[in-house]
């Protein structure tokens, strides 16, 4: 807009003042008020944000278990399909080396599985094959070394692992008293953490008053079209939120796994050549347009009603 106060570059805050005060006082009916964003809404994105950065440091934790236990301890990570899990911390808690575990007998680990209460569908005796035909380890470090070792790393990913799960409640009690929950929750294979990421990345946007297809550009799900003359291309979004989008995301790939007309939107967007991730954001853009009526009409998600057959299809990339 500086251009029609004068055509010299020059700026100063004066200056800056002035013309903004006269762009209100000329198009101010052109521009939106805005409202400060639903507290429980910001708590939501934080919320979800510092989750998604610990479940970051979760993984690169497990990962350096695991190499430790590769290096000295293999046959512990042919046992339990998971090595955060809570079954698997508590046997590298009992038996942090390949010595502690040499006298253990069928029974023995079929005792401790029923204290930890086991739910894997294996014996002890299958449990403690997969653990004598694991590799050997070439380590030549002391087992009191690997127990400390062990132990300083399973302490260090349970601790992270209780931290999630008590972000996850937190998130949960924040989720349950917001708004926009109500509207949402209906959604398929949409689970309580995924819900608050998208009512914390995405809801702050329809308060602003945007429409549905300014949504879908803000959260990444419209391609970029540019023509001049006879060029026409379509490309992909890169300015635009990648929290929403990663939400937006995890969320319409679930869905299509148990919703018909979710299934159906996307199995024709492959039909027609479009690669995954392409037909994906194709999908999320049809919920967002459903998400933005709800949160329009402030009516609860219905199949019955957003997935009429006057209803748009959206197409495209």
């Amino acid at each position: 807009m500086r251009p029609r106060w004068g055509a010299s570059r020059a700026k100063s805050d004066s200056a800056d003042s002035f013309m903004l005060a006269d762009l209100l006082r000329t198009d101010g009916h052109l521009l939106r008020s805005l409202a400060p964003t639903e507290t429980t809404t910001l708590e939501l994105q934080a919320l979800s944000r510092q989750r998604s950065d610990l479940v970051a440091t979760r993984t690169g934790l497990t990962n350096q278990l695991r190499a430790l236990l590769e290096a000295h301890w293999p046959g512990a990570t042919r046992l339990f399909k998971n090595i955060d899990a809570g079954i698997s911390l508590a046997f590298l808690d009992r038996f942090p080396t390949p010595q502690a575990a040499a006298k253990l007998t069928p029974a023995k680990l079929d005792a401790f599985l029923r204290r930890h209460a086991y739910t894997g569908g294996k014996t002890g005796a299958e449990l403690l094959e997969r653990l004598r035909t694991a590799p050997k380890a070439a380590s030549r470090v002391s087992s009191e070394i690997v127990t400390v070792m062990v132990n300083t790393q399973v302490g260090q990913v349970r601790a992270i692992v209780e931290a999630i799960k008590s972000l996850e409640s937190a998130i949960k009690q924040v989720l349950d008293a917001h708004p926009y929950a109500e509207l949402f929750q209906a959604l398929p294979r949409v689970g309580t953490v995924n819900l608050a990421q998208i009512i914390g990345e995405i809801g702050p946007m329809p308060e602003r008053g945007l429409t549905a297809e300014q949504l879908a550009a803000e959260v990444g799900m419209a391609p970029v079209t540019r023509a001049s003359g006879k060029v026409h291309t379509v490309g992909f979004r890169h300015a635009a939120s990648r929290a929403a989008r990663k939400a937006l995301h995890t969320f319409a790939d679930n869905s299509r796994h148990d919703d018909p007309w979710a299934a159906d939107l996307y199995q024709r967007a492959r039909d027609r050549g479009k690669r995954h991730p392409q037909t994906v954001r194709i999908l999320g853009r049809g919920w967002l347009r459903i998400m933005h009526a709800c949160s329009r009409d402030g009516t609860p998600y219905d199949p019955a009603i957003h997935h009429s057959p006057h209803r748009p299809v959206p197409t495209g990339t």
